[in-house]
């Protein structure tokens, strides 16, 4: 059996398991889509939105990509916000990254990495921004991490800044946008942030604040 056929072979079994538990799982999920959250995160796959905060099939809209980045000239990431806004109704938006990120590592490092560069030259704009607090005193571990948490506030901060969310909020939509990190280490997420309509909070207690 290839890895291909055996991906296949997994796929059936899953189904039959599913299917065992619930019979009508799959025929209740066909007719449709309503999650109430919309995920943003790493394309790491360590990282998998579902298992992660336990949700099944259809229980949150998902956009992934090297370390959780939202711009301006990234159709496919605000196509995704724009749908799951204005057609799915999520009412909260979670821009998810995770500690030991290699595209922020990447990002930190002095070298060519070819076409990543011109991605990860957003997550470099997040540490000019704090150029003063990298001056400080750390390890390297401690500074990748503390800009993987950099990078989601700011990404968090763009997706608020979109014109998606700016008319949204003007309509009266109540959809919140959330900034957290996952710690591959011990699967706990930690929050880090909030954007509402009212404006931006950094959430009490995360190192982020402190």
């Amino acid at each position: 059996m290839t890895q291909i056929e055996d991906l296949f072979a997994r796929n059936r079994l899953w189904a039959q398991r599913i299917k065992e538990i619930n019979p009508e799982f799959f025929s209740t999920l066909a007719k449709q889509q309503s999650p109430e959250f919309l995920w943003i995160g790493c394309a790491d796959s360590r990282v998998p939105a579902n298992e992660i905060i336990d949700l099944p099939p259809g229980g949150v809209f998902v956009h992934r990509n090297i370390a959780n980045v939202v711009v301006p000239s990234d159709l496919n990431c605000l196509s995704v916000i724009q749908y799951a806004v204005e057609v799915l109704g999520v009412k909260h938006i979670i821009v998810c990254g995770h500690y030991g990120c290699g595209g922020v590592k990447a990002s930190m490092e002095d070298v060519n990495h070819g076409l990543i560069d011109n991605w990860l030259v957003h997550i470099r704009d997040v540490a000019r921004l704090h150029d003063d607090e990298f001056k400080k005193a750390m390890t390297e571990e401690e500074k990748t991490d503390r800009l993987c948490e950099l990078n989601v506030i700011e990404q968090v901060r763009n997706v608020a800044n979109t014109t998606i969310m700016r008319n949204a909020w003007a309509s009266g939509s109540k959809v919140q946008v959330h900034g957290w990190v996952y710690s591959i280490a011990d699967g706990v997420v930690h929050g880090l942030c909030t954007h509402t309509s009212e404006g931006f909070q950094e959430s009490v207690g995360s190192k982020a604040a402190e």
